[in-house]
């Protein structure tokens, strides 16, 4: 027996529209006026799918038209088709209003602290169905899986892409970066403290690929010091955190960090040299993703709170 090929062009979308229509309304002159057609259209349309199918689909009957054994199983196939499309156009209106998708953020330790946690939080109060993945790393490492289209924006401290052309930033705010330690740390009864007088203690500072780390650095040469002998590297936030609370650790950290926990102060030590601008990484060619420009959307709004309060904290 041979197989009936559905799928050689003859079959067309219209016609399971104009069957399952003479089915719901039980005969073809109903249907017909539903779809807004002529009849004998409509009944040409029938003869055509019927001669695809070699099997009569309807039997005419008292009260309309009946489906045979043939066109219960046709239909049970034509409304499962049409589902699927009419739930892919749902998909394709949602995707491109924003409604649902995902967006995926590449992070660094400055904007992950404060920024991101905010923007996630109003754009999901926004925009519920948005899948948002955050994935932390160093900024080398995630510059490949940005090009390759595996995120969609890198949030974090602003590194140097002058020799990577395939690369555009945008600047969403920048603050002081601060010495940090607990509020009873011992250090804070000293009058006239210098940077000097901190390497006694033991410190956190970045992983030597950073862009913090090598301006601190430069910050120790200045003033004619090595680096603090008794130190711990480390980028992640909630490490660098725990041990300031908990121990004589001292830290270099952003501003609006301290600001948003009452367990840590900073010292009275400038870092004139050392201001971090925070913004966004993006492909050069190529447009975000509904998903990923309300992200963007909604990291300028919180960026532009912390610079407020950035600016207020100066004056």
């Amino acid at each position: 027996m041979r197989t009936i090929d559905l799928l050689n062009g003859r079959l067309k979308l219209r016609h399971l529209t104009l069957i399952v229509a003479i089915a719901e309304h039980g005969s073809v002159s109903h249907a017909a006026e539903h779809v807004r057609i002529a009849q004998p259209a409509l009944t040409r349309s029938l003869r055509e799918v019927e001669q695809i199918l070699g099997v009569d689909l309807f039997v005419r009957g008292p009260r309309g038209v009946q489906p045979t054994l043939f066109g219960e199983a046709f239909l049970e196939h034509a409304r499962s088709v049409l589902a699927e499309l009419r739930r892919a156009g749902e998909r394709i209106t949602g995707l491109a209003d924003g409604e649902v998708g995902t967006v995926t953020i590449g992070t660094l330790l400055a904007g992950s602290n404060v920024l991101l946690p905010r923007a996630i939080a109003t754009l999901k109060e926004s925009r519920p169905g948005i899948t948002v993945i955050v994935q932390e790393a160093p900024f080398d490492s995630q510059v490949p899986r940005l090009l390759e289209g595996d995120i969609d924006l890198i949030l974090g401290r602003l590194n140097p892409i002058d020799d990577q052309p395939g690369l555009r930033q945008i600047t969403l705010y920048s603050e002081p970066v601060r010495l940090v330690v607990r509020t009873d740390h011992p250090a804070r009864g000293s009058d006239g403290l210098t940077l000097g007088d901190l390497m006694e203690f033991p410190w956190v500072l970045p992983l030597e690929q950073t862009a913090l780390r090598q301006e601190l650095e430069q910050v120790f040469h200045a003033e004619g010091l090595p680096l603090p002998g008794n130190r711990t590297e480390c980028t992640s936030i909630m490490t660098v955190r725990t041990l300031l609370r908990t121990t004589d650790m001292i830290a270099a950290m952003p501003e609006s960090l301290v600001r948003t926990d009452d367990h840590l102060v900073p010292l009275p030590i400038p870092l004139s040299t050392v201001r971090r601008s925070v913004g966004v990484t993006l492909p050069a060619r190529g447009s975000l993703v509904p998903s990923a420009r309300m992200m963007l959307d909604h990291l300028h709004a919180h960026a532009a709170e912390i610079t407020d309060l950035v600016k207020a904290g100066d004056t």
